[in-house]
C-alpha cells in the first residue's frame, strides 16, 4: 500500500460512496475502484461492505480508518517540516456558513497578496464536521462561533458580533424607535435548521430571558432566511457581518433594546499536529484583521 491508496481510502470511508469521492479526488471511479480492490486484496479483508446507495466500513475498514489517519497525517506534516520557509506551502481553512461568505473574503484577500506562493483552500461546513476534520488533521485551521465542545483542539475567541433582528419592510415593529425583544415574542420566527450553531444562539438568548421563540420554518442556507423574512414569513436575527452586505431595500435591520444578542467567534485548531510557519503567519494575520474589521 502507498499514501495515495490511504487517502483514497479515507475519502471514500469519509464520503460513504465511491462516485462522490472519486469526484473529490479528481479521479474516475474505475480508477478508485480498482485502487480500493488491491488494498483490499493486499489485506486480504474487505474494506468496505457495498450496499445499495452506499458503502460501509467492516470492522477491518474501521481499524485500517484510524491507523491510515495517523500515517497519513504524519507523511503530510514530515513533508511540512522539512519544505517549512514560511512563504509557501498550503493552508486548509474551514468556516461554518453563517461566517465563511461574510468574513473569509475580505480577510483572505491581503493574506494571498502578501504570501503569493501559498495555496489557501477553503471549506464550508457544520460545526462538528470542522471539528472532526480538523482532529483528524483534514484541515489546519477553521473559524467557527462560541461555544465549542472539543478535545484536544485550541480554541483562541476572536470578536463578539451583535445578532441584529431582521424584519420585512412593512413589519408593524419597524415604525417602533425602540424595539425590546418583549416585542418580538408574538411574532414567528425563521431559523436555520438544527445542525447550524446560530439558531442555538439565537434560542438561548431568548430562553434566558422567559422566551422561547415559535419557529416556523427552517432552512439550511442564511440566504434563504433573509428572503423568507423579506416574504412576511417571520422575523429572525441575523450576524451583523452578514447586514453589512445585505443590500436589500426589502427588509429592515434594528439592533434590540437592553441586552443585545450576540455570538462569539473563534478559531481553532490542532495543537498535537506540526505548525508551520505559514500557519503560524495565517493565524496572526487572522488575529490583526479581527481586531481591525470587527462588525
Amino acid at each position: 500500500m502507498d499514501i495515495e491508496q490511504l487517502q483514497q481510502f479515507l475519502k471514500v470511508a469519509e464520503l460513504g460512496n465511491f462516485t462522490r469521492a472519486a469526484e473529490v479526488l479528481s479521479i474516475s471511479q474505475p480508477a478508485l475502484s480498482r485502487s480500493i480492490a488491491r488494498l483490499e486484496e493486499e489485506l486480504g479483508q474487505p474494506l468496505f461492505e457495498r450496499q445499495s446507495r452506499k458503502v460501509v466500513l467492516t470492522d477491518v475498514g474501521h481499524l485500517l480508518q484510524s491507523r491510515a489517519h495517523r500515517i497519513v497525517s504524519l507523511v503530510e506534516d514530515t513533508k511540512a517540516e522539512i519544505c517549512d520557509d514560511g512563504e509557501s506551502g498550503r493552508v486548509r481553512l474551514g468556516a461554518i456558513p453563517t461566517i465563511a461568505p461574510f468574513f473569509l473574503p475580505e480577510m483572505l484577500s491581503p493574506f494571498a497578496k502578501a504570501f503569493p506562493k501559498a495555496h489557501l483552500t477553503v471549506q464550508e461546513d457544520t460545526t462538528d464536521n470542522l471539528l472532526r476534520r480538523c482532529q483528524q488533521g483534514e484541515i489546519d485551521l477553521a473559524i467557527l462561533a462560541l461555544p465549542i465542545s472539543a478535545k484536544h483542539l485550541e480554541i483562541e475567541p476572536l470578536f463578539e458580533e451583535e445578532l441584529l433582528l431582521v424584519l420585512p419592510v412593512e413589519h408593524p415593529l419597524c415604525a417602533k424607535k425602540q424595539i425590546k425583544l418583549a416585542d418580538v415574542e408574538p411574532f414567528p420566527f425563521v431559523l436555520l435548521d438544527e445542525a447550524h450553531c446560530l439558531s442555538d444562539n439565537i434560542v438561548t438568548f431568548c430562553r434566558h430571558r422567559s422566551f422561547n421563540p415559535i419557529s416556523v420554518e427552517r432552512t439550511s442556507q442564511l440566504a434563504t432566511v433573509q428572503e423568507l423574512v423579506s416574504m412576511n414569513h417571520g422575523v429572525s436575527m441575523i450576524p451583523a457581518m452578514a447586514k453589512k452586505l445585505d443590500s436589500s431595500n426589502r427588509r429592515v435591520y434594528r439592533s434590540l433594546a437592553g441586552t443585545k444578542p450576540t455570538r462569539k467567534l473563534a478559531m481553532i485548531w490542532n495543537p498535537y499536529r506540526f505548525q508551520c510557519k505559514l500557519l503560524e503567519r495565517f493565524k496572526e494575520h487572522i488575529r490583526a484583521f479581527s481586531q481591525t474589521h470587527q462588525p
